[in-house]
């Protein structure tokens, strides 16, 4: 039996099992099965084949945002609105059969789109060319998740299935668990928290499903047995996604209304370009950026230029950003903005930095 059959025998077994708590350890052993064969598929098998034409792209710019959606929602007609970039868009499926970049400027950062081959159902098995997409998804730090509005919601759920299955979480997280590997010595389980949704017992036989016996476990939050397993895997990948319903033209507006408020949610259409302000600046908001301005001592600020970070960045962060050396002979930083009491204000390394800041560094 390969392991694509053994997959299917495992999805069949959970869905006919009821849910309840007499049931509740055999589902979390399933599951953690499941979530092992399926990291089997993802990993390369045998020897490597012909060297096939590459698919990903270099990451440039500030960030990096994929385009995900089922073919023909209008990825690539936001592509070409949006950046200087041409994709080729026609009224069929399947139009775009390579991973395509394009470059939006956007309060002073470069940020990186790329405009993704549609996916179809069983893309993380590899259909359609789904693994290559699904691996250029991972290496983003936003995922704008395209979706026709004139279909059935079922779309998002599908598409967010696959995106599960092979360890995307969207909109989720990092568990709060220590997990540590031993050479001897058992294994310790201590939690901070009362447990709910897993215990000793489910965690213990996990570990034994992995060939793991001795740990430290210790669970500083009320995380569920499917998190748990995601941090013994350890590659899971947790981005922040932005759900874009497009083709708003051709639907009522109590319908656009329902879809708007729907939460991560946004609404727009790429044919009569409607909302594609909002987009940016929510996709500004979701990658977490910030813009800094420097100033020369007894000159003006630079506000043309500036350095582009991300929200929660140091004092620190702007100097590595300057040059690498600066922190070595810094002496202290004088800050105008939100992020001060006074301004200017005398600032050390660890001073947190906000939006549209201005600073100064005197050396020693």
């Amino acid at each position: 039996m390969g392991i694509l059959e053994k997959i299917s025998e495992i999805e069949k077994e959970i869905a006919r099992t009821q849910k309840n708590k007499a049931t509740e350890y055999h589902l979390g052993l399933l599951k953690a099965k499941l979530a092992k064969y399926r990291q089997q598929l993802l990993e390369p098998q045998g020897k490597a084949g012909a060297k096939g034409e590459g698919f990903d792209v270099m990451k440039s710019g500030d960030a990096r945002v994929a385009l995900i959606g089922f073919p023909s929602v209008g990825k690539s007609t936001l592509l070409n609105t949006l950046t200087s970039t041409h994709s080729e868009s026609a009224n069929y499926e399947f139009t775009t059969l390579t991973c395509i970049p394009g470059v939006i400027e956007y309060n002073g950062a470069n940020i990186q789109l790329l405009d993704l081959p549609g996916i179809i159902e069983g893309a993380a098995q590899g259909k359609g060319r789904g693994r290559q997409v699904i691996a250029v998804a991972r290496t983003a730090d936003l995922v704008i998740m395209m979706l026709d509005a004139t279909k059935r919601e079922y779309q998002r759920e599908l598409l967010e299935k696959e995106l599960e299955s092979v360890g995307i979480r969207l909109n989720k997280g990092k568990p709060n668990i220590y997990f540590k590997q031993k050479k001897g010595g058992g294994m310790s389980f201590n939690s901070m928290v009362t447990m709910t949704k897993c215990n000793e017992k489910m965690v213990s036989m996990i570990l034994h499903e992995y060939k793991i016996f001795n740990c430290e476990v210790l669970f500083r939050d009320d995380c569920t047995s499917d998190e748990f397993v995601d941090v013994i895997l350890g590659n899971r990948v947790y981005l922040p996604c932005l759900y874009v319903y497009n083709k708003i033209d051709q639907i009522s507006i109590e319908e656009v209304d329902r879809l708007a408020r729907q939460p991560n949610s946004l609404v727009m259409s790429c044919n009569m370009k409607l909302n594609l302000d909002y987009l940016l600046e929510m996709t500004w908001h979701y990658l977490a950026l910030i813009r800094v301005y420097t100033k020369k001592r007894g000159e003006k600020p630079d506000f043309d230029g500036g350095l582009v970070l991300r929200r929660g960045c140091t004092v620190e962060h702007v100097c590595h950003a300057v040059h690498r050396s600066i922190t070595e002979v810094f002496k202290y930083a004088l800050v105008w903005g939100t992020s001060v009491k006074y301004s200017p204000q005398r600032v050390g390394l660890n001073h947190i930095m906000n939006h549209e800041d201005v600073i100064q560094i005197v050396k020693k």
